[in-house]
């Protein structure tokens, strides 16, 4: 059943959305699109069960045709065409349950939708965080009915991954499958807390540069020497973080390793002068 809702009267965060950012070029050309033929496609709403005095539909799908709708409706207000673009063609749709929503949502936009790896798990791992599912892996499987064997792996990868490092990781949404997989080997490689303490210190740079510095332990990860489940308790030790303000990690280089000092400690010129003093000690032959 197609209806016209006022755009102001539909809520469009009711769902967990698994897109938060919309391109801005893309979405003036729909806009445009709209303006000049029309909506081609009706958005997916349902009524909400409570409405509240400003909303009584919830957005299943088409974020991005509402919100043209309604930058058109912004900028025609102090025009002659003040009154167009208010409404919105809709299906009016019953979903079972929220969690039936999501999926409907989801389904269409797996078609309409250029979704990224990053924003496919961070859904997921937010439908669990919020409570609407217990598991990934019931997530997947609500959310995903018809997924095969081979995509739950990697949906259940994008998740756990987009849920360890959501606002530690710049533009995440750029993040390429194989690097997401690369970010999961280090996980299971029991390498996150140096993960987080690399982006720690990169906490302000950009995508390529925080990629560049997560490289040497991305390689660690993905060497053949690597034991995901060493026997030694303890060992290796990658990240040594000291009271004084002092952290130490380890990382691969071709050679051999690179220890990294920072923290405000490390500041102090004298540092490296002692180390290298106490590593004399250790390793040089007396006689």
């Amino acid at each position: 059943m197609i209806i016209h809702i006022p755009t102001a009267e539909i809520l469009d965060n009711a769902l967990l959305r698994d897109r938060d950012q919309l391109d801005d070029t893309a979405l003036e050309d729909l806009a445009a699109s709209i303006h000049r033929d029309g909506l081609r496609q009706p958005i997916e709403v349902w009524a909400l069960s409570q409405p509240t005095e400003t909303h009584r539909y919830g957005l299943i799908s088409g974020l991005r045709r509402l919100t043209a709708t309604r930058l058109l409706h912004s900028r025609n207000r102090a025009s002659s065409e003040q009154g167009t673009h208010t409404t919105i063609a809709a299906f009016l749709r019953t979903p079972a349950s929220i969690p039936d929503a999501m999926a409907q949502m989801i389904a269409e936009n797996e078609i309409r939708e250029n979704l990224t790896p990053w924003e496919r798990g961070l859904t997921l791992a937010r439908a669990v965080s919020c409570d609407l599912f217990p598991t990934i892996d019931a997530a997947i499987a609500a959310l995903h009915p018809t997924a095969t064997k081979q995509k739950r792996t990697r949906l259940r990868t994008l998740a756990l991954v987009a849920e360890e490092f959501e606002d530690c990781i710049a533009t995440p949404e750029l993040l390429s499958q194989n690097q997401i997989e690369r970010l999961a080997a280090c996980l299971r490689g029991g390498l996150t807390p140096v993960i987080h303490q690399i982006l720690k210190e990169n906490r302000k740079a950009s995508l390529p540069t925080q990629w560049a510095a997560l490289a040497p332990t991305l390689a660690e990860a993905l060497s053949p020497e690597s034991d995901p489940t060493p026997t030694n308790p303890g060992r290796p030790r990658r990240l040594l973080t000291l009271k004084q303000g002092l952290t130490i990690r380890r990382e691969v280089c071709r050679n051999g390793w690179i220890l990294r000092f920072t923290g405000p400690e490390a500041r102090k010129g004298g540092l490296i002068d002692d180390v290298l003093d106490e590593i004399e000690r250790l390793f040089q032959p007396r006689g």
